[in-house]
Order: structure tokens, then sequence, then C-alpha cells
């Protein structure tokens, strides 16, 4: 096992130009079996996740408060982050699919048992508390294999990742407002029996899809006519995922090899600073802004306009997402995280207008531009990831870039309920919208960041790799 990135910059070649755009397009097509299974399998699990924080806004902090909901929120967020890179390692050496599948089956428990409890009355906090916690290491484990399966269930990871974020937005378009429907009308029991089952159906979709098996030769005619046509990089990444699951541990120890791995994907993170600047730079939001946007927003809406403004708020939130996403499947820019930065500059506007105490009408089109930007923003990001990073190591990767994101909003959910007693909700969001700004800034300043440049999907099974990883 090296101890160094695996490919150095010397290595790095130039991504070939993009073909002119008079000419017809030669793109393969995106919706093969293995894409479609894992849509569908990724759109109902994201439809039963976009409504529970409005049920943990509503049902949670009806019983327990806003510190009630942050810490629950926290807690979830915490364990996320503590387990996620040992998901990124698990996930390269068993399989991405195998524990995302475990994953989902432990949500489908979790969310189950609070159905149960919410049924039978108001559940004690200590539940709350250690469900989010179970419910926060099945993520840890999910995540950075559903990152690392993109590029190997679709051809064009751009195409895929805004498909996948109009999908996400669409669910976050409805769920809120599902859920606050199915609370008004029964219970947040209802809410939670409905998520287990978006997990249980999930998991099917998950086992039935059939990776190509390794030493299948890239686009043969046996690969194609069992899962439609794709590019070298599924099949050099199936076949580092098989190689990873049935190779025998030559280590002195399994401790040993798990902090081998977590080492390799701790160097290929360090070795890009377009990758750990971001990170380090969404730290910062994540405690300023993401954190506490939730919590102090759901208090201050729902007070002033009750309930349902603030899941309606949730739902446009959506339906911008919905056009971001749209937005981003249509535009390809040459620099896409200088591109994602101009769009995010523009996200100051949600927690600027719930601040101001905006009317309903300014307060969704505050939402639906957040959720734009936002969209814009993640496609841009999870497509620079997956391209500019070997698949061998790719979940790894993925890993340490969502370890140290979510890191700051469990830091910032955690501390909502304290900070009010500083300052108010209302000047809280200030704070957050002023952050936003800076940050935007701080990503504008670095040139690894600005400058780096859109990597072409390309098939790459002779190099195990994606063409031109960037690493700045």
């Amino acid at each position: 096992m090296t101890t160094a990135p695996t490919h150095p910059e010397t290595a790095r070649t130039d991504p070939p130009a993009d073909p002119p755009t008079g000419l017809p397009s030669a793109r393969p097509p995106l919706w093969d079996r293995r894409f479609a299974l894992f849509f569908t399998a990724r759109t109902i699990s994201l439809f039963g996740d976009a409504m529970m924080p409005v049920a943990a806004a509503l049902a949670v902090g009806a019983l327990y408060g806003i510190s009630g909901v942050g810490f629950v929120l926290g807690t979830w967020t915490g364990t996320f982050v503590l387990l996620v890179l040992f998901g990124g390692v698990f996930a390269d050496r068993f399989g991405a699919r195998r524990m995302m599948v475990i994953a989902d089956l432990v949500r489908v428990l979790t969310q189950g048992v609070l159905a149960v409890a919410f049924f039978a009355g108001p559940p004690p906090f200590w539940l709350l508390v250690t469900m989010a916690a179970l419910a926060g290491a099945g993520v840890a484990m999910f995540l950075p294999g559903a990152n690392g399966m993109v590029p190997l269930v679709a051809s064009e990871p751009q195409r895929a990742n805004a498909t996948l974020k109009v999908a996400d937005a669409l669910a976050h378009l409805l769920g809120p407002a599902f859920a606050g429907l199915l609370i008004a009308l029964t219970n947040a029991g209802t809410v939670y029996a409905i998520d287990a089952g978006t997990f249980a159906l999930s998991a099917l979709c998950l086992v039935l899809i059939r990776l190509a098996p390794a030493g299948t030769p890239k686009g043969s005619r046996a690969d194609t006519l069992q899962h439609g046509p794709t590019d070298g990089h599924a099949h050099a990444h199936a076949d580092t995922t098989t190689h990873a699951n049935t190779r025998p541990d030559t280590s002195a120890s399994a401790g040993h090899a798990l902090r081998r791995d977590l080492r390799q994907g701790w160097q290929e993170f360090r070795a890009r600073t377009w990758m750990w600047a971001v990170i380090l730079i969404w730290v910062g939001y994540g405690v300023l802004v993401f954190g506490p946007l939730v919590p102090l927003s759901s208090a201050l809406v729902g007070t002033r306009l009750g309930p349902n403004a603030y899941g309606l708020a949730i739902s446009f939130l959506g339906l911008g997402a919905v056009l971001g996403g749209l937005l981003a499947l249509r535009l390809r820019p040459a620099r896409p995280l200088a591109a994602g930065t101009a769009a995010m500059a523009l996200y100051t506007v949600l927690p600027l207008c719930v601040a101001l105490g905006a009317d309903l009408p300014l307060l969704l089109a505050g939402h639906v531009l957040g959720g734009a930007t936002m969209a814009f923003w993640s496609v841009m990001w999870a497509t620079s990831v997956q391209t500019h990073t070997p698949p061998a190591v790719l979940n790894r990767v993925s890993a340490y870039e969502l370890a140290g994101s979510v890191s700051g909003i469990a830091l910032g959910q955690m501390l909502a309920g304290p900070a009010i007693a500083l300052a108010s909700p209302d000047r809280l969001l200030l704070v957050s919208a002023g952050a936003c700004l800076v940050g935007c800034v701080a990503l504008c300043a670095i040139p690894a960041i600005r400058t780096l440049p859109r990597a072409a999907a390309t098939g790459s099974a002779e190099r195990g790799a994606p063409s031109g990883p960037q690493k700045g």
C-alpha cells in the first residue's frame, strides 16, 4: 500500500477539450438499468429524509423547545462526523453498495422505533437522542459510498449529480409540506413510519443493482446488453471495489490496515489544496450559517407566521433547488467552483430575509433563491470531487470532505440554543448572513479554488482513475 498520493502532480495531463458545440453530441445515455435503480433508491429515501426537518422542528420542538431540537439534530450530525471516516474505509474495503444497504436497514430500525414511540405517546428525550445517534451512524456508513457510486453507475458525473439534485430538490419541495400535513392530521409517528418504509425500499433497489464484474472489458457487448452503454471509469471503479472485497488482508492486524487506509485517504485529501481549503471554509459556514439556520428560522417563522408557513418555506427551498439542479444540467462552466462560489453569494438572502422579518411572499422568494444557489454549488462541488479523485480512494476522500463540511454544522446546531441567551434569533441570523458573504470572498481569494478546471468525464479503465486529477 502506498503512503503517498496515488497520482503526483507531475503525472497529471490536461483534460481533453469538449467537442465543438455545433457538432452532434456523442454522449452516452444516462438512464441505463444501474443508474435508474440507483436514482430510484436515492429519490425514495430523499423524500423520507425531506420530511424529517419539519418533523424534528415541529414535533420535537413542541416537546423540548429550540434547545431540544438543536441537541437532537446536533447529536445526529456529531455521530455522523465521528464515524464517517470509517464509512469511507469500509466502502472501499467491502463495497459501497453493501455498506449502503446495511445503513438503510439500520435506519429502518431507528425510524421504526421512533414511529412506535410517537404513536404510544410523547417519547422521552433520551430515546430521541439515542435514535438520532444511531441514525447518524447509519448515514456515516451510507454517504461516502453514495458519492462514490455515482461514477460507478453513470457515464457523466455532472449530468448524474444534477439529475440527483433535481430529485433531491423535488423531495424537499413535496416532503416538508407533506410532513406538516401529516402532523396536523395524525402525529409525528406517521412521518417516522413513512421514513422507515422509504429506507426499506431504497435497500431493495440497491440490492437489485448489478455492477460490472471484475475484468469485464470496457464497453464489451456483454456489459452493454446487461447494463446499457457506459464508460471505462465505472469498470475501473468496479474492479477496484471487487478486488478490495476479495483480496486477503496481509497486514499484521486489522487495526493496522484500518490506519493505513485512513492515512492514504488523508494524504489524497491533503494533496488537493482546493479541496481542503473549501472544507475549512465550510466548517465556518456550518457553525455560523447552516447549523443554526433550522432551529432559529423555525422558531422565528413559526412564531410570527405559524408552523404551516415554515413548512411552506422549506418546500419553496426545495423548489429553488429544482431550479438550481436544472441550471446545473445545462451549464458546464470551465471553472466549476468559481461559478459555484458566485452562486453561493446569493445564498445570503435566505438568512437575511428571515432575520429582517420579511412577509410571506418575500420570505418564500428568499428560500427559492437560497435553494437554487445551494443546489448549483452542490453539483459543481460533487462533480469536482468525483472527477478529480482516483476511484480507488474516492470513498475515503469523500468521507474526509463530508466529515469536515458537516462537523461545523453539528457544532452550530448544538450552540443555537445557548446562543439565544446572548443575542436574539434575528440578530444571530444577521451574523449568519454576514458570514456567508465573508466565506464567498475567502473562496474567491484562493487561486486553487478559483482556477480549478472542469475535468472531462472520460473512460479511464487503463489508468484506473479519472483524467486530470488537480491537486493544486
